[in-house]
């Protein structure tokens, strides 16, 4: 059975991942020994706060046509299915990515991770994007794709500086 999405929807969904990408890097703060770490950790999740809000933002937006349920869903499970899709994706927002930390990595791997995650987010909304219809926001998918190639270039500029310090 195929399973059509629409915008609000997936705007639902972008901003539970932003939330597990700001808990990733918390999660990495909190086990810093290096108080510069911490702090670089930190903004880094208030980032993902901002991104948070720019999906919240961004999904004001969304038209009532572009908010219709696809399926008759008395029970809610619609919105079940959606959050174990976002929390089993692997991209960025995962919490396995969170999880699996252990305080050993460094900061070049962490932000490596990061960027992997983004990534893997990146591929999974291309996936969703074919699951709306044009009619019910699409194209909001595509800004969000867009919003998600920012990231991957602001941490990838983050990358050449830790490597280049």
């Amino acid at each position: 059975m195929m399973y059509d999405f629409n915008a609000g929807e997936v705007f639902k969904m972008a901003v539970r991942i932003e939330e597990g990408g700001a808990a990733f890097y918390r999660k990495a703060a909190g086990l810093q020994s290096d108080e510069e770490n911490k702090k670089f950790l930190e903004k880094l999740a208030a980032m993902e706060d901002t991104h948070k809000s720019s999906f919240l933002t961004m999904s004001d937006d969304v038209s009532e046509a572009e908010k219709t349920e696809q399926v008759f869903d008395p029970a809610g499970d619609a919105e079940m299915y959606l959050a174990a899709m976002v929390d089993s994706h692997g991209g960025e927002g995962s919490p396995s990515a969170a999880d699996a930390l252990t305080g050993k990595e460094t900061m070049e791997e962490i932000i490596k991770t990061a960027i992997g995650l983004e990534k893997e987010s990146i591929l999974f909304y291309l996936g969703i994007k074919d699951m709306v219809p044009p009619k019910y926001g699409q194209k909001k998918v595509d800004d969000i794709i867009e919003e998600e190639r920012r990231h991957v270039i602001q941490l990838s500029s983050l990358l050449r500086k830790i490597k280049s310090a």
